[in-house]
């Protein structure tokens, strides 16, 4: 079973707005990660320069309160800026 690193990126219209003002783009990446592989990943994965790495933990959230439960489970989400001149194409135009 072939394990993934890279989940998804992370489309919303922040997200959008941070791409084209900042050149940062935000991915869900798998919690066993660190930023140096994260930055491996999407360096060889897109074929850019990356610059800086943030990474946030989000914990596992619990919503309902009757028998049914709305579970969230654990992610980390990876916000990677590229260096100037990169650019990766995720958002449909």
């Amino acid at each position: 079973m072939v394990k993934v690193y890279l989940k998804r990126p992370i489309i919303t219209e922040k997200t959008a707005k941070l791409a084209k003002t900042q050149n940062v783009y935000v991915f869900e990446v798998d919690r066993s990660l660190n930023k140096k592989e994260i930055k491996k990943l999407i360096e060889e994965y897109y074929n850019v320069k990356v610059a800086k790495v943030r990474v946030v933990n989000l914990k596992e959230r619990v919503r309902g309160l009757s028998k049914f439960k709305n579970i969230r489970p654990a992610t980390k989400k990876a916000y990677v800026k590229l260096q100037s001149g990169y650019k990766i194409n995720i958002f449909p135009e």
